[in-house]
């Protein structure tokens, strides 16, 4: 039997577009009920699973890069 990674990248996508929308881990975190290293680490996988850094971090801010942009149109 195959096993599906289908719900771990749907919540990776989620976590993406949650933190994206909301520019702010924790800003994110209260609005879907996790908690930001949840979200954290999410992200973390999905960038190291795509290969490319979608999200600009910094302590004071979160940001797009180009990448993510593209792909949080896809999503």
């Amino acid at each position: 039997m195959q096993q599906s990674h289908e719900p771990a990248a749907l919540a990776e996508m989620a976590a993406f577009a949650a933190v994206a929308e909301a520019r702010s881990f924790t800003r994110a975190a209260v609005r879907i009920g996790r908690d930001p290293t949840i979200l954290s680490r999410r992200l973390h996988s999905l960038e190291e699973r795509l290969g490319v850094r979608l999200l600009s971090r910094t302590t004071r801010s979160v940001s797009l890069t180009e990448a993510g942009a593209e792909f949080l149109v896809r999503v």
